[in-house]
Formats: C-alpha cells, sequence, structure tokens
C-alpha cells in the first residue's frame, strides 16, 4: 500500500470498469514536467512506503530542475519484465540457483519467485544456416531445436516452476515485435489498479516499446532478475532531451532513413544517461510503426529511452493489433486524465533541445562498423572506396594492392580490387571481389515491424522479378521477420512468390543476421574470401553492425531499409553505386535502375490498407504461449528446484553464491593487480561478451571437444549462455578485439606475466594463472567503454575471468552499472587524462587504495591508483548511487537480493 502523501489516490471510471489509480496533478510541478518523468512519479506516488521511496522523493521529482545535472537518487519499480533466451536463460539459472542457495542458508526457496510478471520470447537462438528455398524455415526451425533441446528443456521447466513466467516458444517472432504488438499493455491493470506500463527487459532495444508511450529500457540480466524479484531499480532523475519533429517525410525516404538520421544527431549531441523524448506536429505525422523503430535505436544513439507520447496513432495501432475495446478506452481514458495525451504544439519543460524537420531527412544507410555512421545513399559507393582501404591490409600509399612479383596489381579507378574466379556447386562461375555484398538480411525487429519499409522491400522484388532481375549468385540472402503477421500480409498481398524469386525466402522468425546467426556462407564464397582475403559486405536491416558482429567472413557491414537491402543483392556489390548505377539488365537486356523498381508511397500504402487487418494479429496471437509440437513434446523435470545435469554443456549451475554466508566480507583495497587487457575506444560489449560461432581452436571449442561434442555442433556463444564454462573462455575474445598490451593480435589475446618475458596467451588461459597465484586483475581502456547491448555476460564473464576493476575514460550506463552488479569495481581516469598521457603500458601492477572507505556506508569520490612504475593518479569511482554501493558492498546485486529476501 502506498502511504499516499499527497492524497493522490483517486478512482477513474471507464465504462462498466472502476479503477484505482494516483492523480499527478496532486504534486505541485508535475504539469511541465516531460512525458517520461510524469511516468516516473506516478510510479514513486504509487510506491511511496516512506522508506525507499519517500514523500521527499516525490517533491524532488515534481519540483525537478531540467538544467541541473542528475543528482537526485530514485527508486524505480517496473511494473513488468521482459527477456529474449540469450539473456533470458542465464537469468533463468540465476534463479535456480538461488532457490538452492536460500535453501543453504535455511530459507524457503518459494521466495525466489517473480514478483513482477516475466515474459521471455525465445528469438536469439534460430540460426539462418539454411537460404534461398521454400523449405528453409521447417530445415532451420528443425535445426534450432537439435541444437537447444536442453536449453529449451529449461526454460519450459521454468515455465511451469516459477509463478508470473511466461516463454514465447521458438518460431513465434522477435521479443520487441511481439512486444508491441501483443505483450504490451500501455496501461497496466492489476489488483484492481490502473497505472502506466513500465519495464526492464534483458536486451538493450526494450526501447522499441517506448514508440507506445511504454517507459522501459535494457538493463543486465542481473538488473532484471532483480526486478523480477522485487527490487526497484535504483537510478538517479535524468536529463530529458527533447527532440521536435516538423513537416513531413517525403516520398522515397523510409523509416530507417530517418532513424539513422536520428541516431547520428543524437550520437554527435551526445545523449548517453539521459531520457529522448519526442514532441511537435512532426510527431502527431509519425506513424506508430515508424515511432517504434526510432525508439528500437534509442541504444544507437545511447539514451536510456527514446519515447513519444500517447495520442490517437496509439490507440489506432491497439486497435490494429488486436487490443479489447476495454482496453484501448482505458488507455485513452488514463491518458487524458493523468497529463499523457499528446499536444502537438506544447513546449514542455527539457534539460536540451534539438529539432528535426523531416522533409529534410534522404535515403541513407550506415557503416561499415557503427550505426552512427551515417552515409548518405548518393555517396554510398564513393564513400565504400575509400573506407575499404582501412580492410585491405596490401594497399599501398597509390591505393594499388602489393602482390607476389608473379601477380599483377589489380586496381579499377584507383580502388583496391583483386578479383577472384569461384565456380558454384551448379558449375556457373563468376568473380568476387572486395565489396561484394555476400549478406544480405532482411532481419531484425526494428525494419521489420514496419509493414512500410517490409511491403517496400516485397514490392522491390515483385517490380524487379517482372523485370527479369534476381540476386547475384555470391548473394546470401535472408528473410527473417519478426512476427508471424509479416508474413501473413505477404501471403495475403500476393507479394510471397516475388520475394522467393529474388532468393529472400523465409529462413525464420527470430533476429538471426542482426545478432550474428546469419549462418555460414556457402562454401566456395568463404573458402575465396578466406584464401584471398576479400574484403566483402554485408547489408541488412538491422541495428547493429559492430565489426566481427555479422559474419566471421565479413569484415564490413551496413545497414539499411529493407528495400535497400533488396536492391543491394541485386547489384551485389558497395562499388555499385545504386542511386546511378544499373542494378542490372532486364529481359531485351536494357539496364534496369533503382528508380524503375521503387515503389511510390501510394502503392506502398495501398497494400498496408489492403493486406493488413486485426484479424491477422488476433489469430497470431491467440495462443502465444502454447507453441507447436515440438515445444509440447519436451520433456521437462518437476519439482521447485532443477535437477542439474553434470554432463550438460548448455546449462550448469553457476558458483556465484558458493561459500557465500548471511554478511558480507568487508570491501577490500586492490592490490598487486596485473592488465588482462588494455583497450581503446569504443569497445563494446560485443567485443567483451561472447557472441556468434565457437571456433574449435579457442578455449570454449577445446572445452567441447573434450566434454564430447563435435564440431558441427559446437551452436554459438549465445545459445550456450546458461553454461558458465564456456562463457568465461569466450570473454574479450571477439575476433576483432584488440589487445594493446599484445601488439600484433586480434582477438582474445593478452600476455601472461605469471610467466617470464609474459609470453601471449589466450585471456582465459592466462587468467587461470593470475587466479592460481591469488592475483587480482584490471581492464584499461579509453571512451565508450561498454557501448552497444545489455549483455550480462560481458560483466559476468569480467568478473569471473578475476578481474576486479576497470578504468575507463568513460562508460556507457548499461556495462557500468552490469559491472558493479557482478562486484566489479568501475573507475574512471582523471579529465582529460587517459592511459597514454599517464605513459600506462599495461606491463605494470596495479594498487587502488581508498576503496574501504566503502565499509563506512560512503561512497568515495576518488580513490588513489598507483603502479609500481611511479605513475600516481586520482580515479573517479562510477558508483553512481546509494542502491549501487549497496551492491557492491554485497559482492553483487544477485548476493544482496539473495541475503534481503532471507532477511524478510
Amino acid at each position: 500500500m502506498s502511504a499516499n502523501s499527497f492524497d493522490a489516490r483517486s478512482t477513474l471510471q471507464v465504462g462498466d470498469e472502476s479503477y484505482e489509480i494516483f492523480r499527478l496533478d496532486k504534486v505541485e510541478g508535475s504539469a511541465r514536467l516531460p512525458y517520461s518523468l510524469k511516468v516516473l512519479l506516478e510510479n514513486l506516488l504509487r510506491t511511496e512506503d516512506g522508506a525507499n521511496i519517500t514523500a521527499d522523493h516525490i517533491r524532488a521529482l515534481g519540483g525537478w530542475d531540467s538544467q541541473a545535472q542528475p543528482s537526485q537518487e530514485i527508486q524505480f519499480t517496473p511494473a513488468r519484465v521482459i527477456m529474449q533466451d540469450f539473456t533470458g536463460v542465464p537469468c533463468v539459472v540465476d534463479l535456480a540457483t538461488m532457490r538452492e542457495a536460500v535453501k543453504e542458508l535455511g530459507g524457503d526457496a518459494a521466495k525466489i519467485n517473480p514478483l513482477a510478471p516475466a515474459e521471455l520470447v525465445i528469438d536469439h537462438s534460430v540460426i539462418a544456416d539454411k537460404f534461398g528455398t521454400n523449405d528453409a524455415f521447417k530445415q532451420n526451425v528443425d535445426l534450432e531445436y537439435g541444437r537447444n533441446k536442453e536449453r529449451y528443456q529449461f526454460l519450459r521447466w521454468g515455465q511451469t516452476a516459477f509463478d508470473e513466467f511466461k516463454v514465447v516458444p521458438p518460431g513465434t517472432g522477435i521479443v520487441h515485435q511481439v512486444n508491441i504488438e501483443h505483450l504490451a499493455r500501455v496501461v497496466m491493470t492489476r489488483d484492481g489498479k490502473a497505472y502506466p506500463d513500465t519495464l526492464v527487459g534483458t536486451d538493450s532495444h526494450t526501447t522499441m516499446v517506448n514508440g507506445l508511450g511504454v517507459l522501459g529500457w535494457g538493463v543486465g540480466g542481473i538488473e532484471a532478475e532483480a526486478a523480477m524479484l522485487g527490487q526497484p531499480v535504483s537510478m538517479l532523475i535524468p536529463r530529458v532531451v527533447g527532440f521536435k519533429l516538423t513537416g513531413e517525410l517525403q516520398a522515397g525516404t523510409t523509416a530507417t532513413d530517418l532513424v539513422l538520421t536520428i541516431t547520428e544527431m543524437l550520437r554527435k549531441h551526445g545523449v548517453v544517461g539521459k531520457f529522448v523524448e519526442f514532441y511537435g506536429e512532426g510527431v502527431a505525422a509519425t506513424s506508430l510503426a515508424n515511432r517504434a523503430t526510432i525508439g528500437n535505436m534509442s541504444p544507437e544513439f545511447g539514451s536510456t529511452a527514446a519515447i513519444f507520447p500517447i495520442d490517437d496513432e496509439t490507440l489506432n495501432y491497439l486497435r490494429l493489433t488486436g487490443r479489447s475495446d476495454q482496453q484501448v478506452a482505458l488507455v485513452e481514458a488514463y491518458a487524458k486524465q493523468q497529463g499523457l495525451w499528446l499536444d502537438p504544439k506544447a513546449e514542455p519543460d527539457f534539460s536540451e533541445k534539438l529539432e528535426l524537420d523531416l522533409a529534410t531527412v534522404v535515403p541513407s544507410i550506415a557503416g561499415p562498423k557503427r550505426p552512427q555512421d551515417r552515409i548518405v545513399l548518393a555517396n554510398a559507393a564513393e564513400q565504400f572506396k575509400q573506407d575499404v582501404r582501412n580492410y585491405v591490409d596490401s594497399v599501398d600509399e597509390a591505393g594499388q594492392e602489393s602482390f607476389p612479383a608473379s601477380d599483377a596489381p589489380a586496381v579499377a579507378n584507383g580502388v583496391p580490387s583483386n578479383p577472384v574466379p569461384v565456380t558454384a556447386p551448379d558449375g556457373t562461375t563468376y568473380e568476387l571481389d572486395h565489396g561484394a555484398v555476400t549478406v544480405a538480411a532482411i532481419t531484425s525487429c526494428t525494419n521489420t515491424s514496419n509493414p512500410y519499409v517490409m511491403v517496400a522491400a516485397a514490392l522491390v522484388a515483385k517490380k524487379a522479378v517482372e523485370k527479369g532481375l534476381t540476386r547475384k549468385p555470391w548473394v546470401k540472402t535472408t528473410l527473417a521477420p519478426g512476427s508471424k503477421v509479416v508474413t501473413d500480409y505477404f501471403e495475403k498481398s500476393g507479394l510471397t512468390p516475388y520475394l522467393d524469386k529474388v532468393g529472400f525466402n523465409l529462413v525464420g522468425y527470430g533476429c538471426t543476421t542482426c545478432i550474428g546467426n546469419s549462418g555460414p556462407l556457402p562454401d566456395e564464397v568463404s573458402k575465396a574470401v578466406n584464401d584471398h582475403d576479400l574484403a566483402v559486405t554485408s547489408v541488412l536491416s538491422g541495428n547493429r553492425n559492430f565489426e566481427g558482429r555479422i559474419n566471421p567472413d565479413v569484415k564490413m557491414n551496413y545497414l539499411a531499409s529493407p528495400p535497400l537491402v533488396v536492391a543491394y543483392a541485386l547489384a551485389g556489390s558497395m562499388k555499385v553505386d545504386i542511386t546511378r548505377d544499373a542494378l542490372g539488365a532486364d529481359q531485351d537486356g536494357n539496364p534496369v535502375f533503382l528508380k524503375d523498381i521503387w515503389p511510390s508511397e501510394a502503392e506502398v500504402n495501398d497494400v498496408v490498407a489492403n493486406a493488413i487487418g486485426e484479424d491477422m494479429f488476433s489469430k497470431s496471437y491467440s495462443d502465444v504461449f502454447a507453441g507447436d509440437a515440438q515445444w509440447q513434446a519436451l520433456p521437462i523435470p518437476t519439482g521447485d528446484t532443477f535437477e542439474w545435469d553434470t554432463e550438460s554443456t548448455y546449462v550448469r549451475k553457476p558458483p556465484y553464491f558458493e561459500g557465500m554466508g548471511m554478511e558480507p566480507a568487508p570491501v577490500e583495497d586492490i592490490s598487486g593487480a596485473r592488465v588482462l587487457a588494455k583497450l581503446g575506444d569504443s569497445v563494446t560489449t560485443d567485443h567483451i561478451s561472447p557472441a556468434g560461432a565457437i571456433k574449435a581452436d579457442t578455449p570454449a571449442g577445446k572445452y567441447l571437444t573434450e566434454h564430447g561434442v563435435e564440431r558441427r555442433d559446437f551452436n554459438s556463444y549465445g545459445s550456450r549462455r546458461g553454461n558458465h564454462e564456456i562463457m568465461i573462455r569466450g570473454t574479450f575474445a571477439n575476433i576483432r578485439l584488440r589487445n594493446q598490451i599484445a601488439p600484433g593480435t586480434e582477438g582474445g589475446y593478452t600476455r601472461d606475466f605469471t610467466q617470464a618475458d609474459g609470453p601471449v596467451s589466450f585471456i582465459y588461459d592466462a587468467s587461470r594463472n593470475y587466479i592460481e597465484q591469488d592475483i587480482p586483475l584490471v581492464v584499461l581502456a579509453g571512451k565508450e567503454y561498454g557501448s552497444g547491448s545489455s549483455r550480462d555476460w560481458a560483466a559476468k564473464g569480467t568478473a569471473l575471468l578475476g578481474v576486479k576493476a576497470v578504468i575507463a575514460e568513460s562508460y556507457e550506463r548499461i556495462h557500468r552499472s552490469n559491472l558493479i552488479g557482478m562486484g566489479v569495481l568501475p573507475l574512471q581516469f582523471p579529465e582529460g587524462n587517459t592511459a597514454e598521457s599517464l605513459g600506462l603500458t599495461g606491463e605494470e601492477s596495479f594498487s587502488v587504495s581508498g576503496v574501504t572507505e566503502l565499509n563506512d556506508g560512503t561512497t568515495p569520490r576518488t580513490v588513489k591508483v598507483t603502479t609500481d612504475t611511479g605513475v600516481e593518479f586520482d580515479a573517479v569511482v562510477r558508483i553512481d548511487t546509494p542502491g549501487e554501493a549497496d551492491y557492491y558492498r554485497n559482492g553483487g546485486i544477485l548476493q544482496f537480493v539473495l541475503r534481503s529476501l532471507i532477511r524478510k
């Protein structure tokens, strides 16, 4: 029960139903707050308990100073938690382990149970092994079940063992698309109360739901577990950036072009740790699908959330997607009562403001390795010619490739060129060169949730087929929608055959290429690429294109709208200027240009209007948790605690609670630490956390081999997240990671200073030696350390490798928080200082003093860092809130929660 200090408890009547609500207008200053802070204010009013959440917290939020730097801590209690299977499996593993730990400490195992609704969507496991055939989907699903049986049995057990925990089985859709189309409530109802739908999710793109006016963001799995167990999320009242939209998109531009423009603008402005809120008359002209696309990309511009208010467009979408009349009426009544309804002419109080005229957006792509690196489509070919020089090792100063004396150098217009003859299995031959598009993927909820860009892609395919065009033979083409609704409207509109004819056959309902599950390239393509070190490319309609993420054979990755993905599959090379050059020739030998096959806005809108209806969503989601016959046939154990299989290579009991007592050990200073890794700027969680394929000659591959797993059954790191032994071995092992203390290497290598002269070693092997000799480890890093996905294993793996502290120039929000959640101390170089400016090589021994001040209940602003070479500096302690300090004192967030639950 809320303490209700502001007499805010009231009643809202909607039709025949009456709901208890907490009125925002009872708090002075609430009317001028941005939408997102109003949602947080209601959260505090409803959960006020006089201890963790007090009247002073509520007054502080009501009196928010938009220009102040964040300093006031509040406790946000999300209404629900959403997970995908890669991050969700370790969550359920940890919950199962906590149940055993509670029993060992004399507590009640049943207390370890989600207290907030938790939903998990299995979307990260399907790999696009098979493509370009009508049965590719069935083959990939069969392979998925074969590879993941142990994981799926474990999740089915969790669905029966834990209350308030539901699983959306494989082959259904992508978590964020399923969320906006079905799971999101916009306004929650529970125990007679109505309140804003809020959530945290174990995937950074949880922010897609911001497009519906639902406040939520991605957190690490460890934070999500705490939220499921009733722990509020500790946060500072953020700065809120107002992003004003005016005008309307011009014909020929897409939501993807818009979001890449916004991503570039906001990365340049700097919004890490801030909320972004869209307002203005342009919002009313922005479809819900486009809003969701923008919300989805929030992690790419670095904000915590990127939210839109509720309006008629929101209601229309809820009706379209099959929400009940009562629910739609409740959303409208609640939003208008609480001041959460969009006023297009309003100018709320914001910390900072930006503005974009939608009419200025032009067709764009982004790449070759970061989402914020937008390229105007008309300049893409020229930009590629510049960028490819960074990926071809043998380019001399004149722009020509250096070859052995027996080979003649090949140059085309000053661009590196190395054409390699390839013979396909059917006997046809072609040449493969730098810039070849080897992967063209319509993938990721970012764009597959948007019917306008999906229909545009299908219409490009249709017009291409009618002109006699098809994909180039070296392009792996895949279609992986985020929900079955997409294929339903393709079927209804008669567009499926055209997608099939250009090679975009359905390969699965899941993330696939966007998360690195692109599957292998055809053997002959892969061999040519690797034998001749070709810098080939991928083009995908995803949200991430970081190095090493999409496919191990592909060096350069580009984000593009679905219709442009089809166009690049037809062109076959990034060297082709698709705005000016022909994509191919028609049946009569005439050149066919992009403009010849690009659909008009009217054509797209006509298909969307006639092919998509409420019945499609109602049918697709009528029994969404039941699963198909394969899912229902999986045998599962019974009981409150899981029966661990000691032979399993997928699901193992982790060591987090071993030797844990009811009282935490005192925090200690760090002495005699060595550097495990010295890293540069923009090291992402993709670089740190294990992801993608497992290679046989790596520590993880050797572990699997030793446990009797055949190479063909290695699966991916993501699918094996429930096995900490594999994940530790893959931490910091990304094939593109450059550890500066092991120069000349790329991948998971370091120098092992437990041995004479510090030989180069696998990071995992070196860490074992350090742990055996009780030598703590540190990581040195540059700016934006830990940017990218909310991968909890980036922190878990760091901790289990024996790293006690990270010293970086700056952090991305989620990873810094997750490090604390695993008992790793995040430190920051003094302003203006770097590892280089301080003369640090990574070969020093480090000591950190002043950390023990945390034992007194306070958090030091700085601690003293010294090295055995005489370097000394005051590092800033990035434990930003008292709640984070409690987690660190307990050795991590899970230990804190466990002790708290036992004491209740």
